[in-house]
């Protein structure tokens, strides 16, 4: 009884197998020559990029794949994403230029006062050298040589002097780059604020 029912199984799957193939989508793109190719197989990989449609078996369009974006392309897709999203976060931070103006005001009073202090530990550090250099003529007026000690503390002096130095000269950029950026916020949000009108 098994082999007649396996038998008329195997009969009705080769019966259903034409009418499955024929009802295979086919495929239509354009080839590196040009050509305009229809193939049931698919599209070949190195043609895949430049788009594709899908056709049922009457021939109807009934899937378009368009083609990958250039270079530049992405590239313009990306920035407009990337501006996008800044956007949604100006928004979100600001509701008027005037908030932005107070979040540039108060950044640009906490690099001032950075700068300040950075300054004044630089004069102190100065004033310690100068009082150091200082302890070292006088060893050296009296004839002696001047310990190793104080040698070191002078070197740590100068060095301290150069990080602080850095430490303004970096400040200051932030500052410049501070005041830029928040400029910029200013004009962006009055530009997105206008268009909501």
């Amino acid at each position: 009884m098994r082999k007649p029912a396996s038998l008329c199984c195997s009969l009705l799957l080769g019966l259903l197998l034409p009418v499955v193939a024929g009802a295979t989508e086919l495929y239509r793109y354009t080839d590196n020559k040009g050509v305009t190719v229809l193939s049931r197989q698919g599209v070949p990989p190195e043609f895949i990029a430049k788009g594709y449609e899908v056709l049922n078996e009457q021939g109807r369009v009934i899937k378009v794949i368009p083609p990958a974006p250039s270079a530049e392309e992405m590239q313009r897709l990306l920035a407009d994403k990337a501006r996008a999203s800044s956007d949604a976060q100006l928004l979100r931070l600001y509701s008027v230029p005037e908030d932005v103006d107070r979040a540039r005001g108060r950044k640009l009073a906490e690099l001032d006062g950075l700068i300040s202090v950075a300054r004044g530990n630089l004069q102190s550090a100065r004033t310690q050298q100068a009082n150091l250099q200082s302890q070292a003529a006088d060893h050296e007026r009296a004839g002696r040589t001047v310990p190793e000690h104080l040698l070191a503390q002078i070197d740590n002096q100068k060095d301290e002097q150069q990080r602080l130095q850095k430490d303004i000269s970096r400040y200051q950029d932030a500052r410049k780059h501070a005041d830029a950026s928040f400029l910029a916020d200013r004009t962006r949000l009055s530009e997105l604020l206008e268009r909501r009108r």
